[in-house]
């Protein structure tokens, strides 16, 4: 049997407050032996959206909670519109200004999504599902080499008015047609990364360059510091773009680690 241990890292882009991180993430390990399938996901929220904190966090508890999607398109289509009337449910009672409610109404709030599960890890055909709307990246890598990314995008891919998910009814139509799926065959042994966009166009430059040391340094993280040494030392260098950052890992194991990451 094959066992997922995960562990998320994140900083702020320079210049913000912890409380500013627009990104989110929430990950489950799942009990194969149970029948709980593991599940992750990844958001970035659009800084110029209205209240992007809020609907990237609405968004990654959703994705994670039991009642979470099947990976088809009429199990995500089905999320959407639940995940919009939540979001139009949970309106304030009271606006701070007129501005803010226009905003609420008639831009609301976007983030760009990588959500995905393990299946079969007590048989013969593990495997990785995913779904994605945007530039938040899944790298598959094993035995030091990236195998796929998903969604195929590459290095100059960034920053193009990604697609997302957003809370207006009006927006399910080319989130749809946006969405892109995909799977893979996992073993024992292989990592799953998944990053937001300023990370994940670091991560396909780093591939060309030196791809051996990549993954070393990011399999071996074992803690926030850690992490935040390598973001800032990259963003000082100009190979990075100055944004918020998350990397969510997981491990495919076949016995339990010795060692506990904890991400403080």
């Amino acid at each position: 049997m094959i066992l997922a241990r995960s562990v998320c890292f994140w900083l702020e882009k320079l210049g913000s407050a912890a409380l500013e991180w627009e990104d989110a993430a929430a990950y489950d390990d799942g009990d194969p032996a149970a029948g709980v399938v593991p599940r992750y996901v990844v958001v970035d929220g659009a800084t110029e959206a209205y209240d992007a904190i809020r609907w990237v966090e609405h968004l990654a508890g959703s994705f994670v909670a039991e009642t979470g999607p099947d990976l088809t398109p009429d199990g995500l289509r089905a999320w959407f519109e639940q995940v919009q009337r939540l979001w139009a449910a949970e309106a304030p009672a009271r606006f701070t200004t007129v501005i803010e409610e226009h905003k609420f109404r008639s831009e609301g709030s976007f983030a760009t999504f990588l959500g995905c599960r393990l299946t079969g890890l007590d048989g013969p055909r593990a495997r990785w599902e995913a779904a994605a709307l945007g530039d938040t990246v899944l790298f598959h890598v094993r035995a030091g080499r990236l195998l796929t990314h998903f969604p195929p995008i590459d290095v100059d891919g960034f920053g193009l008015s990604p697609a997302g998910i957003g809370t207006r009814s009006a927006a399910l139509g080319p989130m749809l047609r946006g969405l892109e799926l995909a799977s893979g065959e996992v073993r024992a042994g292989d990592v799953l990364f998944v990053a937001t966009d300023a990370l994940a166009q670091w991560l396909l430059r780093e591939v060309a360059r030196d791809e051996a040391a990549l993954w070393t340094a990011l399999a071996g993280l074992d803690h926030d510091a850690a992490f935040a040494a390598i973001v800032a030392d990259q963003r000082a260098a100009g190979r990075m773009h100055n944004d918020d950052v998350t990397l969510l890992r997981v491990r495919l194991v076949t016995a339990e680690s010795r060692a506990l990451v904890v991400s403080l």
